[in-house]
């Protein structure tokens, strides 16, 4: 009894300790933060034996990086080689180097870097060029056609391959075009800088455009002359467009005869991709238009997806068809249009076209991976797959520095930074290292990381990590009382939570079942909770009581439809309903497919496909519906 004693006072010295130390590195991490060099060292002493002493070496390191000798940098290095927080000082290093032009150094140091970001990646390409490596240039117009900013580091091998002509005019004037369809005007106007003055885009009516588009194209219709006036047109057109699909129309009308065939065929392929997430029925006449005119403006991978939308909605197979094949071979790669093409063909009666298709696409763990199973006439299998990882495995596993940091983190509620020393750490594992990972994150209650670490094996895995149930006793219970299916509301519980019970997203829903505030008032109300207050949504029992009575007001309010519900329940009720079509019923996958929020149709087939692999980890028989009964038809509007 006493060494019983003896051993809880122990256990619970060591506790308070543990707890006084994490407390501590807290406070040594917000001096750094600070930029309290002292505070940070007055700290540091006490932290040495921390798991997370390294980092505490690394603060201070880094607060003195431009002024530390080569010598205490490279002893960090080497005893730090190949963790996370070495990487990180590497990464802060060359960013010095490359500034300040040291480039034997940073051609030493640069191939060891893992986490590479776009500031160091134009130092680099900066450097290659200076070498005489012209391969670059490829490299370096991936980072040029985009819409946004690029860091300081990118101006100087830009200038140099735009004064050599390796970046054109006709390039300029392409980024400019990429950057104002997506509002960077900013960015527009510092490529603008690199035209000569008589071609150049009038800063001035530019901006008369961003504000007030409708009435600069009223006032300037019969002013267009110059490439600078067209793009300026075809930038408020686009400006109305993102509101308005009508009133970019008529505009169009009055000024289409003023530009090329090019510009006019890039404006119809935008009117299409705008319309078709609309469902607007007059969005593949535009797509067609566009792709008829003569000197048709270069095929977008995603205008071409809502063509192949607009086409599913439409009944028409031959465009489904035409337009996933005018899509770049990367894209055409996706599951998504694999599955769809593949369904066109076997629509035409080109079964072994299609099965060719289906066949690879039926093994992956997927959406439409599940759909291509459907159509072969194969059911959901998953019990000849797993693989269940020993004691031995997972001991192994929790001895691992990296895991052991991740681990620290995420006790202090440090939830970024356990993020980026998880994923470091299980970056190159195997199958079976996943599997312990995920086995080692779930036991310490890191839902999220069980179940994103397990989904990433390849050939072994393990379906009861990949989709856990925690609070099922409790869950149980609550759906009883609503008659929901356990299989869908757990697919769309590790959807919205990964079953972190306090996770907060950046709209303000709270908790498992991601509740937003006015939504945990009204159910609270409808349930005659007494003196509710906000903070008790993360509470777990809560939540799933008031998450459930509002999933059922949903699903019986949408045809007590799973997929409607679903859409519902992410992006509300009144645009669930407003998706549907307005005159023909949809198969059950073409509403989910043409959903306009990427964010929601990425949301609605991902708990779907979820609730077919619950129904089989929670073991509810052979009776269980196929994705396709769960998807069902939605009925027209």
């Amino acid at each position: 009894m006493r060494n019983y004693l003896l051993g809880l006072i122990l256990l619970a010295w060591a506790g308070g300790l543990a707890a006084n130390q994490d407390s501590e590195f807290i406070a040594a991490r917000q001096a750094f933060q600070s930029g309290n060099g002292k505070r940070l060292d007055e700290y540091a002493p006490r932290l040495k034996r921390h798991v997370l002493w390294p980092y505490i070496e690394y603060y201070q390191l880094r607060m003195q990086l431009r002024t530390t000798d080569m010598a205490s940098i490279r002893h960090f290095l080497s005893r730090y080689e190949g963790s996370l927080v070495g990487d990180r000082l590497r990464s802060d290093w060359l960013k010095i180097l490359g500034k300040s032009q040291q480039w034997q150094i940073f051609d030493k140091e640069y191939p060891q870097l893992v986490n590479n970001d776009t500031e160091l990646l134009c130092y680099a390409y900066q450097r290659r060029l200076d070498n005489g490596d012209q391969e670059i240039i490829r490299d370096a117009r991936t980072i040029w056609n985009t819409p946004t900013s690029l860091p300081d580091s990118c101006i100087g091998i830009f200038q140099t391959l735009i004064l050599s002509g390796q970046i054109s005019r006709e390039d300029l004037w392409a980024r400019i075009r990429l950057a104002l369809e997506e509002g960077q005007t900013g960015v527009a106007t510092q490529v603008n800088r690199y035209l000569p003055d008589a071609e150049a885009l009038n800063v001035t009516s530019l901006n008369s455009a961003a504000k007030n588009p409708l009435r600069y194209l009223d006032t300037h219709k019969g002013l267009i002359k110059s490439r600078s006036d067209r793009e300026i047109a075809l930038f408020a057109l686009l400006r109305l467009l993102r509101n308005d699909t009508d009133q970019a129309y008529n505009q169009w009308l009055n000024i289409k005869n003023r530009l090329t065939a090019s510009d006019r065929s890039y404006f119809l392929s935008r009117l299409g991709y705008r319309a078709a997430m609309r469902h607007d029925a007059r969005a593949l006449n535009w797509f067609k238009e566009a792709q008829n005119t003569t000197q048709t403006y270069p095929p977008n991978d995603i205008a071409l997806g809502w063509q192949v939308r607009a086409a599913l909605r439409a009944g028409n197979w031959d465009d489904v068809l035409n337009a996933i094949n005018r899509m770049s071979v990367t894209e055409q790669q996706v599951d998504t249009w694999r599955y769809w093409k593949a369904r066109a063909l076997k629509i035409k009666g080109k079964v072994l076209d299609a099965n060719t298709l289906f066949i690879p696409l039926s093994e992956e763990h997927s959406f439409y991976g599940q759909l291509a199973r459907e159509e072969l006439g194969t059911i959901l299998t998953i019990a000849d797959k797993t693989y269940r990882v020993s004691n031995d495995e997972v001991k192994l596993m929790e001895r691992k520095p990296g895991i052991q940091r991740a681990l620290a983190f995420s006790r202090m509620d440090l939830r970024t930074e356990a993020l980026r020393e998880w994923i470091w750490t299980i970056r190159d594992f195997t199958d079976a290292q996943l599997l312990a990972a995920a086995e080692v994150a779930r036991r310490n209650g890191l839902y999220d990381r069980a179940i994103n670490t397990a989904n990433r094996t390849v050939s072994k895995h393990d379906f009861n990590l990949r989709f856990l149930s925690p609070h099922r006793q409790s869950l149980k219970k609550i759906l009883q009382q609503h008659a929901l299916d356990e299989a869908w509301v757990y697919g769309l519980i590790r959807q919205e939570s990964r079953f972190i019970a306090d996770i907060k997203s950046h709209a303000g829903a709270v908790g498992l079942m991601q509740l937003m505030p006015a939504t945990s008032q009204w159910v609270a109300k409808q349930l005659g909770i007494q003196n509710f207050r906000q903070h008790l949504v993360t509470d777990v029992n809560t939540n799933l009581r008031l998450g459930t009575y509002y999933l059922k007001h949903v699903l019986s309010t949408l045809d007590n439809q799973p997929l409607l519900a679903s859409a519902a329940y992410n992006a509300g009720p009144g645009r669930a309903r407003r998706w549907r079509d307005q005159t023909r019923a949809l198969e059950g996958a073409i509403y989910a497919e043409t959903i306009p929020f990427n964010e929601t149709r990425d949301y609605v087939k991902k708990v779907l496909k979820n609730s077919m692999y619950y129904a089989k980890v929670l073991d509810h028989g052979h009776n269980a519906p196929t994705l396709k009964e769960r998807l069902g038809v939605v009925a027209a509007k």
